[in-house]
């Protein structure tokens, strides 16, 4: 379940070369059949004259895939949640799940939880279940977060390099990704910002089946399948296509957030520079769920950023469905109910906080050209 691997399948920027001799012919009532929604496609409004902000953020990605472990440090066990690269709101639930599982045979008690991101507050919530008094601390308050900058789908990819990877990271994933896939589906609805979606994944080269990705996340996704030329609006030949949910981070946060207090657990303020700090507190049972702040407290090495930048547009109600592909790079749109989302980056180990004009304006120009074909 690799992007990289999925936008090789893509052609990357030869996508766009044969436009013109792709296009599309639609139904004599100039609309296209759906494999889900029953509205006809809609072209969202794209131009770099309604762009309301450009945000980088940074993926906590190992290439060896995350880790989930337990580790006895002074008279302390600290449990490790952290690395997930591209997948981490995705795999949260699942993820969590297996880092509480590292306490069973454990009287609860009080538990300190570090970082509140996805990971930070999902682990929180099921500690809490499981009848731990948890105490969150955080540098930054949720809405700062990595996974603040997550674009929103449902779909565990871009969490390690496969050349690397063992078998027994992949069975881990898998697991992980089937729980929270699950925990999500009770969560759908305005509450916590989650709906289904239709996904397109777009290609000029036939796929190799009805779905690029795992035999395991295949069977996860409705409406799977494939639209050949003249089935659909957009400027490539193929078009892949199934139904996921489309997650609002913002709002899964801070609904998050709520649930934690409304279960007695609290926040405190706090950063730490050293394992020594983290240490120190007063909890004998601490969960590291630092994402790329491990590296530092933690020393994982090969824990690296992997730059992503994502392009603000205001939101576009029309548009209900979610793209992969048409152009150069990581291409994606994402309708969400706070922003129109564009994305089309992913740099490993590139550490820079900046905004790259170029790359916006590319990834604007791309996403206007997949559209010229709508009516």
């Amino acid at each position: 379940m690799k992007r990289r691997r999925l936008l090789k399948a893509l052609g990357g920027g030869a996508l766009l070369a044969s436009t013109a001799a792709c296009a599309p012919t639609p139904r004599a009532d100039n609309t296209y059949r759906r494999p889900y929604s029953r509205k006809p496609f809609a072209a969202p409004r794209v131009s770099m004259d309604d762009v309301i902000r450009v945000v980088v953020g940074h993926r906590p990605y190992r290439p060896a895939g995350f880790v989930v472990k337990s580790e006895q440090m002074d008279a302390k066990t600290v449990v490790h949640n952290y690395g997930h690269g591209g997948g981490g709101l995705s795999l949260g639930w699942g993820s969590s799940a297996l880092a509480v599982r590292e306490t069973l045979g454990m009287t609860p008690g009080d538990v300190a939880v570090i970082g509140s991101g996805i990971m930070g507050l999902t682990s929180a919530r099921l500690l809490q279940d499981a009848g731990w008094n948890v105490t969150i601390y955080a540098r930054d308050p949720a809405r700062h977060t990595t996974s603040n900058i997550a674009a929103g789908e449902w779909g565990p990819f871009s969490v390690h390099d496969p050349s690397v990877a063992t078998e027994a990271f992949v069975s881990q994933l898998n697991w992980a990704a089937r729980i929270s896939h699950h925990a999500y589906t009770n969560l759908t609805g305005p509450d916590y910002g989650i709906r289904w979606l239709e996904w397109y994944t777009l290609s000029d080269a036939p796929f190799d089946s009805e779905f690029t990705g795992s035999d395991e996340a295949a069977k996860l996704y409705a409406y799977k399948g494939v639209l050949g030329p003249g089935e659909h609006p957009f400027p490539v030949r193929y078009v892949q296509h199934f139904v996921t949910m489309q997650i609002d981070p913002g709002v899964l946060l801070r609904r998050l957030v709520r649930d934690v207090q409304l279960a007695g657990g609290s926040f405190i303020v706090r950063n730490f520079d050293s394992v020594d700090e983290v240490l120190s507190l007063q909890e004998t049972v601490i969960f590291n769920c630092t994402g790329l702040g491990s590296r530092k407290l933690f020393g994982d090495e090969q824990l690296t950023a992997a730059k992503g930048q994502l392009v603000l547009l205001p939101p576009d109600p029309a548009v209900d469905y979610m793209t992969l592909g048409g152009g150069r790079g990581m291409l994606y749109m994402f309708p969400r109910s706070d922003v129109l989302l564009l994305g089309g980056t992913f740099k490993p180990g590139d550490f820079s906080t900046h905004v790259e004009i170029d790359e916006t304006e590319r990834i604007v120009a791309e996403h206007e050209r997949l559209y010229l074909n709508f009516g």
